[in-house]
């Protein structure tokens, strides 16, 4: 894996985004945000999955009223994750309008392509930027190829016509959303904006377009860059894609925040995209959120479904159960488990996890050995095998990890 690449550092409401920072995730509400308290419930149930920064919809004057009673409703909860207000056609008024929402918000997402056309869009943009200077406020410049700005598009067409030997129609694309991010963010920048408070993202639909647009944007600016794959898709489309895109980038040192574009199932959880986004970095060894679970996906030897169900029930549990033992522990996160279905990998494979079971296969002697750290330590068998495996859990990680010292009073 590349090192990373060097950035600058921005912070974003004590979240820092570049430098040698971690790969931060952050995820974005679907709530109607002039419903206060119901986008604050999903902030936190966002931020409870581990999402680092929300961003919320700011669309309309009663999105933009109910910013900062959406703040206070989070402080009530105890939730204090920074919030980044979305802002499209309008956010200059919005801003204007509402201080209290641009003093609430810890930072703003402008899309240069639909904040206005020709001379009313550097009076838009130059409003918006200009109320970040005033309330000191990065700001994420998010070009997306959905809304890029014609007169750029058709300014960079030009040029390619008079090329000796013109680029195609995909890669003059490419480089109007790259000349986007980096022109937008020079006017910001001359507008008044320290560069230290600038992000940028250039959003797609597609893994070939994403890899090759960041690649020319991360060797053209040190600005922290945030990836995503834009309306990505559902399920594992969705999944699929954007682990293609952002891993390979990732793997190249490129990325410094990341948001994975899930569609939701309907009335499903807005935590997917989260999830995701955190295994994704714990795969490729980029951060540790929550220990990872090993099974095996099963064949003709394991005919009992017991194996799939207690790998989901130790997933669900160890997720569950992650929030208390980051308080309590140090480290935990790091931890390996195994659930495998048979003798063939099942004792090989428990032995590298740091705990591990084996169960039997169809036609196998009725019992499930147990492996710590590599050794055998007991052997389950009957009803209760899970709940005696989630009993062996709790003690490994309370015999395990460091207790944190709790903070003075």
């Amino acid at each position: 894996m590349a090192p990373r690449r060097r950035t600058r550092s921005v912070e974003v409401g004590g979240v820092r985004i570049g430098s040698d920072a971690p790969v931060v995730v952050q995820s974005m509400t679907n709530t109607d945000t002039a419903d206060a308290i119901k986008t604050a419930i999903q902030v936190a149930e966002l931020a409870r999955a581990g999402s680092e920064l929300v961003r919320i919809t700011v669309n309309t004057q009663e999105a933009a009223a109910a910013v900062p009673a959406i703040r206070e409703q989070l402080l009530r909860m105890n939730v204090s994750v920074p919030l980044v207000g979305d802002f499209h056609f309008n956010g200059d008024r919005l801003l204007r309008d509402n201080p209290a929402c641009a003093e609430a918000l810890d930072k703003l997402r402008i899309n240069p392509g639909n904040v206005g056309k020709g001379s009313k869009r550097d009076e838009k943009y130059a409003a918006i930027v200009e109320i970040a200077c005033r309330y000191d406020k990065p700001v994420r410049i998010g070009v997306n190829w959905g809304s890029l700005d014609p007169a750029l598009l058709a300014r960079v067409m030009d040029e390619n016509a008079r090329r000796a030997a013109p680029l195609s129609a995909v890669q003059v694309m490419r480089e109007a959303m790259v000349t986007s991010a980096l022109e937008s963010a020079a006017q910001a920048v001359a507008w008044g904006l320290a560069p230290e408070r600038i992000v940028l993202s250039c959003k797609v639909s597609g893994v070939a377009d994403l890899i090759a647009i960041y690649r020319e944007l991360a060797s053209r600016c040190d600005y922290p860059l945030h990836l995503g794959l834009t309306e990505a898709g559902m399920g594992s489309k969705g999944i699929v894609a954007s682990t293609a895109a952002m891993s390979v980038l990732l793997h190249e040192g490129i990325g410094d925040t990341i948001r994975v574009s899930l569609t939701p199932e309907p009335n499903g959880s807005r935590t997917q995209e989260v999830i995701v986004a955190q295994e994704m970095l714990q795969s490729m060894g980029l951060r540790a959120f929550t220990p990872m679970v090993a099974a095996c996906p099963g064949c003709g030897r394991t005919s009992s479904t017991f194996f799939q169900e207690l790998a989901a029930d130790v997933q669900a549990y160890v997720r569950r159960m992650m929030p208390r033992w980051r308080d309590q522990y140090d480290g935990v996160e790091r931890m390996t488990l195994a659930v495998m279905g048979c003798v063939v990998n099942g004792p090989g494979e428990s032995k590298h996890a740091n705990i591990g079971i084996s169960l039997p296969g169809t036609g196998e002697v009725p019992v499930a050995p147990v492996y710590e750290d590599g050794q055998k330590t007991v052997t389950l068998k009957g009803e209760h095998i899970a709940d005696e495996f989630r009993a062996i859990i709790d003690a490994y990680v309370a015999r395990s990890y460091a207790r944190k010292t709790a903070p003075p009073a």
